[in-house]
């Protein structure tokens, strides 16, 4: 079974953390990621999701013609802060991707460190520095071990480059 690697618009950036300083920025994609990869590999597939002592748990199956059976991974997902419980099965049908090799080569992904003049800043309510900038990625290569060689990350507000791992060709 051959997964292939992430292409660029199909990585979300968001920030991780922030600071007077600067911000971090992590990668992730979603779950519709792993279907459309799922869909356009040709296998067959399947999911499911169970409670498992109160946490819930998602099985992607594949069916492997060679030798005539299902191969299944299984991982638990979390609750995410807006929609509970769709959340939770979001995040374990992704865990359960990630175990088939969909998406983890973001494994691989250097920390990313923007200073505060790569976008807009703001102290919120709580007094804290925060910004609505969102950012994405431009570009990205991987090398022979399927990790992240090169990588541009531009600010889609300023529309200008935050982050540039590795050199252009």
């Amino acid at each position: 079974m051959n997964i292939r690697l992430l292409k660029p618009n199909e990585i979300e950036v968001r920030v991780g953390s922030i600071n007077e300083k600067g911000a971090t920025l992590l990668l992730y994609k979603d779950a519709r990621v792993d279907m459309n990869i799922l869909d356009e590999s040709g296998l067959k597939w399947k999911r499911s999701h169970e409670l498992i002592n109160g946490n819930l748990f998602c099985t992607i199956s594949i069916w492997d013609d060679e030798i005539k059976e299902w191969i299944s991974r299984q991982d638990v997902g979390t609750e995410s802060n807006t929609e509970k419980e769709k959340g939770q099965a979001s995040d374990a049908f992704k865990r359960a991707g990630f175990n088939f090799g969909i998406g983890r080569e973001l494994y691989t992904a250097p920390f990313v460190w923007i200073s505060v003049d790569k976008y807009s800043a703001f102290i919120n309510k709580q007094g804290k520095p925060a910004t609505y900038d969102k950012f994405s990625v431009v570009s990205i290569d991987y090398d022979e071990n399927k990790e992240i060689s090169k990588l541009v990350i531009k600010n889609l507000n300023t529309s200008k480059v935050v982050y540039t791992l590795g050199k252009s060709d």
